[in-house]
């Protein structure tokens, strides 16, 4: 099992999420996050003052899979999040050791369909 986690635009979740759901792909945990990347940030004014915004919005997705599904998800990802401009997002894959369904006591791929 491998766990995908992507950090991309927030206004590109809708996009993501149909990609995924297209893929037949339709466990995911969705985190609003703030970092800090290539785009650096911008700056803007407040009230006369110069503020310096380089923390900026992020959605981090995080999605269990087989391992065999493991590019069809990264793939779906990509298209869904891809504006063509800096700042699209990036993903990782991390090695799951186990995994346990609460409910039913489930363990390893079982629980993923």
């Amino acid at each position: 099992m491998k766990l995908v986690i992507a950090y991309f635009r927030p206004e590109q979740l809708n996009s993501v999420k149909q990609a995924l759901y297209a893929a037949g792909i339709h466990g995911m945990s969705v985190t609003n996050i703030a970092g800090s990347g290539r785009q650096k940030g911008y700056t803007e004014q407040y009230r006369g003052v110069i503020i310096e915004v380089n923390l900026l919005k992020k959605v981090r997705l995080e999605v269990a899979v087989a391992d065999g599904k493991v590019d069809l998800v990264m793939d779906a990802i990509a298209n869904g999040a891809k504006t063509g401009k800096e700042g699209d997002g990036m993903m990782f894959v991390m090695d799951i050791a186990n995994a346990r369904r609460i409910r039913t006591g489930e363990t390893g791929t079982d629980i993923l369909s």
